[in-house]
């Protein structure tokens, strides 16, 4: 009997197992055409040579794209960015979600639900104030007007808040009678259990912010305080004959290189702290 339904499982799995590559290879398309084009001789038409690297591997547009803009300071600029966001957000969203998980005061769920409405709010309608606030610090063109937007989030308060109301009321009563105070609470009974879910904020948020565009192309101007993402966006500049998708995937591989090797270092991290964490 059970061989009986064993092979219709098994059939379904394999199945199963086939579309879910058929969707993955799908997805990877984008990627495997970039790195392609990227690798083909400079300006060799898609008809010329082999269909997936031309008539050779070449590096030509990596070494025209590398004279383009200033990589090197635009790398550092980038990862001060990223870095610098993610501590004090680290930081700002463990604290307001124990405030709103846990303490009592005037007007909690009305401030939260204020906080809630700006995940409706598109980035792009608070350019203008954000703008006028830099301008106001005179912080127009440095790192701290790129970092400065950022260093609270509606969706990590959210996300925290959630992680630290699942951890039982009791156990913060018996670290108060231990002698704990708020802080030694926070330390020792709510960060623990809600690693996964700070794993995961800070996974949203590197790639986020690794990909952010429009702000730090508004707010600076010298190639030392411009990110990747503004680099990149000067290739597209650089020739009068049009488009040159060589030299502009291999931009793109430049930028977007380290997130990839995070990733596939990390992979199975990446994956659970997302399941642990609760989200859907």
């Amino acid at each position: 009997m059970r061989t009986h339904h064993a092979a219709p499982r098994r059939a379904l799995n394999t199945f199963g197992t086939l579309l879910l590559f058929a969707a993955a290879l799908f997805w990877l398309i984008p990627l495997i055409w970039t790195v392609l084009v990227a690798f083909r001789p400079e300006n060799e038409p898609i008809v010329t040579g082999n269909i997936f690297f031309g008539s050779r591997l070449t590096l030509e547009n990596f070494e025209q794209v590398a004279m383009v803009t200033d990589w090197r300071a635009h790398y550092i600029t980038t990862i001060i960015f990223v870095v610098g966001v993610l501590l004090v957000q680290l930081v700002t969203i463990t604290l307001a979600a124990y405030a709103f998980a846990r303490l009592k005061f005037w007007g909690k769920n009305l401030i939260f639900g204020l906080i809630l409405i700006q995940l409706m709010i598109p980035a792009a309608v608070l350019i203008v104030p954000n703008f006028a606030t830099i301008s106001f610090l005179n912080l127009f063109d440095t790192r701290w007007a790129l970092m400065l937007p950022y260093m609270g989030s509606a969706f990590g308060t959210f996300l925290m808040r959630q992680a630290f109301k699942q951890i039982p009321l009791e156990l913060e009563d018996a670290a108060r009678i231990d002698g704990c105070g708020w802080f030694g609470v926070l330390r020792h009974v709510y960060l623990p259990p809600s690693v996964p879910s700070l794993v995961a904020f800070g996974l949203v948020s590197v790639s986020t912010r690794w990909n952010e565009f429009l702000w730090p192309f508004i707010i600076t101007q010298s190639n030392e305080n411009r990110t990747l993402t503004v680099g990149l966006s000067r290739v597209l500049r650089t020739s009068e004959v049009g488009a040159l998708y060589g030299q502009i995937t291999a931009g793109v591989l430049i930028v977007i290189l380290p997130l990839m090797i995070l990733f596939m270092l990390f992979q199975r991290q990446f994956i659970n702290s997302f399941v642990r964490s609760g989200l859907k």
